[in-house]
């Protein structure tokens, strides 16, 4: 359901979750679809799981949680930092017209289309039928019934079906420019500069008289996992 690209197929697989358990779908309806489910998002939140990012950012930063708070920030700003500069080079070095991912995509795409059947409205409107199932793709538009082409932003195999019968082979036009080498570079483009030494920061008398004190913090129950981390790489 969460995967889901039209609101058709996710009612389908929502009729089958009420079935198996109602409790299931009501929780559902509670947490909203439009959190979770990609056909009732409000934007676009791309293919991208940041939940992945922030776990990568966690497990580097797990010695330097126990520094003060200005020791642990700039060991953040040193790792992001370090990350963006070496990200910002390998991007100097692509010159491909699309990332390797999304080709792989393309590729696959071109593959589920030899069987199709297209039947073109006019230059740019076209009927493809896949399975007994007709879809209709405007290449104006960027879009296609299946939900897929204006989602991904990138050519659905319908889409495909068409520029391969007309042997259009440049199908560059018809992605986004976010997965071109340019937008790849630009995310980089911008460099952390790095902060003054300590001697040299002047610090007004109110930000020097106020005390901060420590978090509270609450022992949770079982062991450590930074302790646990540590005995199995000694084992």
């Amino acid at each position: 359901m969460a995967k889901a690209y039209r609101k058709k197929d996710f009612e389908k697989l929502m009729a089958k979750v009420e079935k198996v358990n109602g409790r299931v779908k009501k929780y559902l309806e509670e947490a909203g679809y439009e959190r979770w489910s990609r056909s009732h998002a409000t934007v676009n939140k791309g293919r991208m799981m940041t939940s992945n990012i922030a776990e990568c950012i966690n497990g580097c930063l797990v010695d330097a949680r126990q520094l003060p708070v200005l020791d642990f920030l700039e060991e953040a700003r040193i790792l992001f930092g370090s990350w963006n500069c070496k990200n910002r080079e390998l991007t100097s070095y692509t010159k491909e017209t699309l990332g390797r991912k999304f080709e792989e995509i393309l590729i696959i795409n071109a593959s589920k289309c030899s069987k199709m059947k297209v039947v073109a409205s006019s230059e740019f409107i076209f009927s493809v039928y896949e399975g007994g199932i007709r879809y209709i793709v405007c290449l104006n538009r960027k879009n296609c019934s299946c939900g897929r082409f204006q989602h991904d932003e990138i050519p659905c195999a319908h889409a495909m079906a068409f520029l391969k019968k007309n042997n259009i082979k440049d199908v560059h036009p018809y992605y986004s420019d976010y997965y071109k080498p340019d937008a790849l570079a630009n995310t980089y483009a911008v460099p952390m500069e790095p902060m003054s030494d300590k001697s040299d920061w002047t610090v007004s008398e109110s930000v020097l008289e106020e005390v901060v004190l420590p978090p509270r913090n609450k022992k949770m129950p079982g062991r450590p996992r930074k302790k646990e981390r540590k005995m199995r790489m000694k084992s």
